[in-house]
């Protein structure tokens, strides 16, 4: 046997085991890196969903479901819309500062648009989910009321003063996609 090293059969050698450990870890990284990925099921319950509001008539409320949550679509009337101003002196937080929107629905009706109202249907306080009352009598303007602490919050979301929810109900992220769908879950254009 001859004692010379043989370098080209040393590189091949040294190639080929680089190229399999390379394959090797590929194959362990990759399941291990998706772990890391969120579920089909995990995107879907963040996944933004669409709503048809054009066959929402004026008073009327849909709910859409959106992160396990029930968000409220409300279309306004002009009376509901009149009692807006007619209760600010009843109000917590008139002009939302403590409270959960997006810049956009950081106004005096907490939308893009004053007749349509989207907003999570859960309490601020200990996450009941308050009632839609469109009725206007004289001890309550309309709006929301959570039967179970007896907050009240007005058809702008806006919570009254003396009760015990904290701030006013929540404005998730959303935009018109046309005149007849809302995308509830992200900013979009106005």
């Amino acid at each position: 046997m001859s004692s010379e090293v043989d370098n080209n059969r040393r590189r091949f050698l040294t190639a080929g085991t680089m190229v399999v450990g390379a394959v090797g870890m590929a194959a362990v990284a990759v399941p291990f890196l998706k772990t890391w990925s969120p579920s089909a099921r995990a995107k879907t319950a963040g996944a933004p969903v669409e709503a048809n509001i054009g066959k929402l008539q004026p008073g009327q409320l849909i709910i859409v479901k959106w992160r396990g949550k029930p968000v409220w679509v409300v279309r306004r009337d002009e009376k509901a819309l009149a009692t807006l101003e007619k209760v600010v002196d009843e109000l917590r937080d008139v002009e939302s500062d403590e409270s959960v929107q997006p810049e956009y629905a950081k106004n005096w009706h907490r939308s893009r648009k004053k007749e349509f109202l989207i907003m999570e249907g859960i309490c601020t306080h200990l996450g009941c989910s308050p009632t839609y009352r469109p009725e206007i009598t004289a001890d309550f303007q309309g709006g929301f009321f959570c039967p179970c602490h007896g907050s009240k919050f007005d058809f702008a979301g806006r919570v009254y003063q003396g009760v015990p929810a904290p701030t006013n109900l929540t404005i998730p992220p959303h935009y018109f996609v046309s005149d007849d769908v809302i995308l509830i879950g992200e900013d979009g254009v106005a």
